[in-house]
């Protein structure tokens, strides 16, 4: 989200109005805060399902996830300058516009989600170009009008109050709030309880009753003769603003500095997490209540002791930005701190962390507003140029961190380069005023950064190590081996076992017998199906299971399709899965599943394995869900078989039974088919005696544990139901079972997302 995620939601500041006004006393501001605190509740509804839904459509890979976050921040950008044009031409008809947009939000709102989806029919799979193309066109229409809703309503209160500061910041905090809110509530309540398209009608809803309100108080207005009126000129000492060039740079470097540092934020929050879905909207909720307390904040100094001095104006945000550098810089190492603690120190408590330095970061925008805009002369205009500026910083701070530097740097090298920055730019700051002096705050804070940059190395040492301290120490482990790239994080303990972004993600082993990754079940696929020529691989992580299949004696070719390159590295690196890299059978993708399926229309297979991940995890239902399994099966040659984890969830089970005529659960893995499936016990163990990988045979018919371990496979015992109360369940159950015992859950959807909310 940009500096001021509030205004990315419901439209930056943008209008404020050429002419000064007032309004008889009895026009009372309170119904303009309520109307706007409402209108950013649905505006944040509306980001993270259409961004949920964008991503089922488009895939999760980096290169979709920025197009698509870019997108939707310049589309409210563009709606913002937008807004303020239509400002300036509306006279006093500010309200009634308001009204008229927030209608048509709620209108587009309501058939958003099938739009998306007819459009997706013919774009989904395409380029990357594509891909942006098609977001763009999807997104202009909502955003345009999202982000042109705040320049009317700032236009609307600079008439009475001749003061843009003011103005930005009291609107600023109430549609800030209004977002934080829903995000809270996104975590706790309606994205669990009513999905995607329950979750958008309620946000309909409540553009509806908005525009509707705000049109009945214009028509009252109207009614009553309570025209604005035009205010005699302030009394007061002329308004002094720095150039309006150098407050859009300001503010695009502030906008770079805080979508950079929420970038970061959210990969160090959801590593802790396990990536939990949760995560996003609760860390963006403790955001926005920052922010919305800064704007607040603020916006009474814009009205006291800053009104018409524009050097104490420029000394406060210099102030505010070097603050807010210092709390968003301590945010990574205050999280690890809280999870390496001996004593239990839960990590949420470190999101105040994340409010402080929103908070800050809150004040600086309506702070420039008010240094680089006088109220009296093109305000709307300049501000809405201030707000572009803002959201092109935002947009370049996704880029070149999510998409760029994050490919070179480690998560810790770009916070030190990131507080640089930021103690750079407050320096800056505090240069454009005149006569220039340095404040005891700016003071301070200067020397705290240098020495935070001195000492980062004691402040980020080991740091997803300790993120995952509490794990890990209960395991008796440590990591070994880091990867970091803008995919992700990939770590490896001294065991061998691998986590992907802060999951548990398998162990480098291919061995049955000291079976630390109850490897049987992919020896269990020679069971499964008699002839599988042509398989296809939905995630590669230590490339132990793509290693059995590929060297399973009827296979022929194989496509692996994995989202994080950086598992390739490690893999190139270990003795019993490195051949995998250089075997001619083996074609690995890196992309979406979801998305690589969708491309490939015609490619089909005999057999598709997918070890995915947890079941709650975020967008892990994009690959578990009835419309996921219809595409599934539409790659399945005739009798093939898709076979995946479902990490012990019965709605993953019951999904799947469902979809599929033919089903076989193998301890928590499920075969599905629609094709009979039998357990070809005698298959299996003619396969199994002659498996072969890089020459050596896997079952050592002279030693008795490889015996075991191979009839251990072979005896799965038949199962009428979940015989483990923790762990796996070492048996096979038929798909008719599966449905019995798992009556009454529920089926996962794209649109109810399985237990991703839980």
């Amino acid at each position: 989200m940009a500096l001021g995620t509030t205004l990315d939601m419901a439209g930056g500041p943008s209008e404020s109005t050429q002419a000064s006004y007032r309004r008889p006393e009895t026009d009372r501001l309170w119904h303009y805060h309520l109307l706007f605190f409402f209108s950013g509740f649905p505006a944040l509804v509306y980001q993270i399902v259409w961004q949920r839904c964008l991503f089922t459509i488009y895939g999760v890979n980096i290169q979709s996830v920025t197009v698509i976050v870019t997108v939707f921040m310049l589309g409210l950008g563009l709606g913002s300058l937008a807004g303020g044009r239509l400002s300036t031409a509306m006279g006093g008809r500010a309200l009634r516009y308001f009204g008229a947009i927030e209608l048509s939000i709620g209108v587009f709102g309501l058939a958003s989600l099938h739009l998306f989806r007819f459009a997706s029919s013919f774009t989904a799979g395409f380029s990357t170009t594509i891909t942006g193309l098609a977001t763009f066109a999807l997104l202009l229409v909502p955003t345009l009008l999202m982000g042109s809703t705040l320049p009317l309503l700032v236009a609307h209160l600079v008439q009475r109050s001749a003061n843009v500061g003011d103005s930005v910041g009291s609107l600023y905090s109430v549609n800030t709030l209004g977002s934080g809110v829903a995000c809270l509530l996104a975590s706790l309540f309606y994205m669990q309880w009513l999905g995607e398209s329950g979750s958008v009608r309620m946000a309909a809803s409540m553009n509806l009753l908005v525009g509707t309100a705000a049109l009945f108080l214009s028509a009252r207005r109207d009614e009553t003769g309570t025209a604005a009126q035009p205010a005699a000129q302030e009394s007061q000492s002329p308004h002094r603003t720095i150039p309006i060039q150098l407050g859009m740079l300001l503010a695009g470097l502030t906008g770079f500095i805080a979508l950079a540092y929420e970038i970061l934020w959210y990969r160090v929050y959801s590593f802790t997490s396990g990536g939990r879905a949760t995560c996003f909207a609760t860390l963006l909720a403790f955001y926005l209540f920052g922010i919305a307390y800064g704007a607040f904040a603020i916006h009474d100094l814009c009205k006291g002791k800053l009104k018409n001095d524009l050097r104490a104006t420029i000394n406060a945000c210099s102030t505010v930005v070097i603050l807010a550098t210092i709390a968003a810089f301590s945010v990574g190492p205050a999280v690890a701190f809280a999870e390496s603690s001996s004593h239990y120190v839960p990590y949420e408590i470190t999101f105040v962390f994340v409010a402080i330095a929103a908070a800050l970061l809150g004040a600086a925008f309506p702070l420039l507003c008010h240094a680089s805009i006088d109220p009296v002369e093109k305000a709307g205009r300049k501000t809405s140029y201030l707000y572009l500026s803002n959201i092109l910083g935002s947009a370049l701070g996704s880029f070149l961190i999510g998409f760029v530097v994050l490919d070179h740097w480690s998560t810790a090298e770009t916070s030190l380069a990131l507080l640089g920055l930021g103690g750079v730019l407050a320096i800056a700051l505090a240069g454009i005023a005149r006569p220039f002096k340095l404040n005891a705050f700016l003071l301070a804070g200067f020397v705290v950064c240098l020495l935070l940059a001195a000492f980062h190395n004691a402040l980020f040492p080991r740091l997803y190590e300790r993120l995952l301290y509490k794990w890990l120490y209960r395991e008796n482990t440590k990591f070994v081996e880091l990867v970091e790239n803008r995919s992700g994080e990939i770590a490896v303990d001294d065991k061998e076992t691998v986590y992907g972004s802060g999951a548990y993600d398998g162990h480098f082993n291919i061995d049955p017998v000291t079976d630390t990754n109850a490897i049987i079940r992919a020896y269990a696929i020679a069971g499964l199906h008699a002839n599988p020529r042509h398989v296809l691989i939905i995630g590669l992580s230590s490339g132990s299971w793509a290693q059995i299949l590929t060297n399973h004696p009827s296979v022929e070719d194989v496509t692996i399709v994995e989202i994080n390159p950086g598992y390739l590295q490690l893999i190139r690196e270990r003795a019993q899965v490195a051949s995998l890299l250089q075997n001619p059978k083996v074609h690995i993708v890196i992309d979406d599943g979801r998305r690589w399926l969708v491309g490939h229309p015609n490619q089909r297979f005999d057999f598709i394995l997918m070890n995915t991940t947890f079941n709650w995890r975020a967008n892990i239902s994009n690959l578990l869900s009835v419309e996921f399994l219809q595409i599934l099966r539409n790659h399945l040659r005739p009798a093939g078989v898709a076979y995946y984890n479902t990490t012990d969830s019965g709605e993953v089970q019951r999904t799947g039974a469902t979809v599929f005529p033919y089903a076989l659960r193998v301890l928590n893995f499920l075969a599905v088919s629609d094709s009979p499936i039998p357990f070809d016990r005698a298959r299996l163990k003619t396969v199994l005696q002659e498996y072969r990988i890089d020459g050596r045979r896997i079952f050592d018919p002279n030693s008795p544990r490889s015996i075991a371990s191979l009839e251990r496979i072979v005896l799965l015992p038949q199962s009428n139901g979940w015989q483990s109360g923790h762990g796996l369940d070492f048996s096979i159950e038929d798909g008719q079972s599966i449905l019995k015992r798992t009556s009454g859950l529920r089926i996962i959807t794209d649109d109810n997302m399985g237990t991703e909310w839980k």
